[in-house]
């Protein structure tokens, strides 16, 4: 949006010409967003509190979780303002990529906000069922995934490309828009699952989002595409601004939810912020990547998927409880402790995937 008139002033005073870098325009990106939940974080925590909209825990869950209850939820909205305001501020609104990115993150979070009011008004920790959230997450998904394949420019697109081998390419065709669809949905729901402790999901999407964000720039680069092997995608560079949204934002969130919490994030939040890395590793073609950075969030939702099929098949739990952080809290890890782990644990799988720019 600005970028525009800073166009049209660089015609009176070429100064104006340095917001044409991606790398200015990301960082202020990071300082909007940042700026963003500071101002409007304590007037929302506010008025969340003051109209009683708060967490519900769960009867069966940690017994430490229960003095968390009346702490305001849906914090997310703001976290999701700053995140879309700053995007559309310095981002080239011209590039479909950022659009796309866009509407997802915004679509999926208004599936959130949806399930967070029906737990509201319910008074208990039951929003939409399950099948009908899928069944919301499941269009959209679909929708971006046939929406990105009937758009393509450049084969190079569609391609399914295999972290730390040089020329190992899988020319995925239709079948793109099923792994899409796969990415974004689970994405998105892998860091619901992980939302349940203070700071422990916004601090891993906020690397995940800033490592996407160097693949981004990187791919949108001939040059350096060239030099790293990687995927040449022409319009992946704008998304570093996005990116660089979502790092500002999670960082001035994580201001509020770190333990102890005095927001929380919602579903508004986190199914949104899942699909914004979904979506954004499909455009730079790092889904392989994705799963390596945010191993936490895999592992996560393969706790629950465990313990759902044990339990069925065998009447017998694998865990103390579902998803995987519950269970080290009911082995008698404290709550901090938990955070932080999995925190370093993100930093080195997010260095890792980092590393497949080079080891090839």
């Amino acid at each position: 949006m600005l970028l525009k008139l800073f166009e049209y002033l660089a015609e009176f005073h070429t100064g104006f010409n340095v917001f044409q870098y991606l790398t200015l325009r990301s960082i202020l990106g990071v300082l909007t967003a940042l700026t963003i939940c500071f101002v409007t974080g304590p007037i929302m925590i506010r008025k969340l509190s003051s109209y009683s909209i708060s967490q519900n825990i769960r009867t069966y869950g940690p017994q430490t979780h229960h003095a968390k209850a009346g702490t305001p939820t849906m914090g997310g909205a703001f976290l999701l303002l700053a995140i879309l305001s700053s995007a559309l501020l310095w981002s080239d609104l011209s590039n479909r990529y950022v659009w796309f990115v866009l509407a997802t993150t915004f679509l999926f979070g208004l599936v959130g906000a949806v399930d967070d009011i029906k737990k509201l008004l319910s008074g208990s920790h039951k929003g939409l069922s399950a099948k009908s959230k899928y069944f919301w997450q499941s269009i959209i998904g679909i929708g971006v995934a046939m929406l990105l394949f009937y758009t393509v420019d450049l084969p190079v697109e569609t391609n399914l490309y295999v972290p730390f081998f040089k020329n190992i390419v899988i020319p995925l065709g239709v079948w793109f828009v099923l792994l899409t669809y796969f990415v974004i949905v689970g994405s998105s729901n892998a860091v619901n699952f992980t939302d349940g402790l203070d700071g422990l999901a916004i601090m891993p999407v906020v690397m995940v989002a800033g490592a996407l964000g160097v693949f981004a720039y990187l791919s949108g680069n001939i040059n350096f595409s060239n030099y790293l092997s990687i995927p040449y995608i022409p319009l992946a560079g704008e998304l570093v601004v996005f990116c660089g949204a979502m790092v500002g934002a999670g960082l001035g969130f994580l201001w509020f939810n770190a333990y102890p919490a005095q927001v929380f994030m919602g579903d508004v939040g986190a199914l949104a912020l899942g699909a914004a890395v979904g979506v954004l590793a499909v455009l730079v073609r790092q889904e392989i990547v994705l799963m390596i950075m945010g191993g936490v969030f895999v592992l996560e939702t393969i706790s629950v998927i465990m313990q759902v099929v044990s339990f069925k098949l065998t009447g017998k739990r694998i865990f103390q409880m579902a998803p995987l952080h519950h269970h080290f809290e009911l082995k008698g890890w404290p709550e901090p402790r938990v955070i932080v782990r999995f925190w370093i644990i993100t930093v080195i799988l997010v260095l890792i995937g980092l590393s497949t720019l080079k080891i090839r």
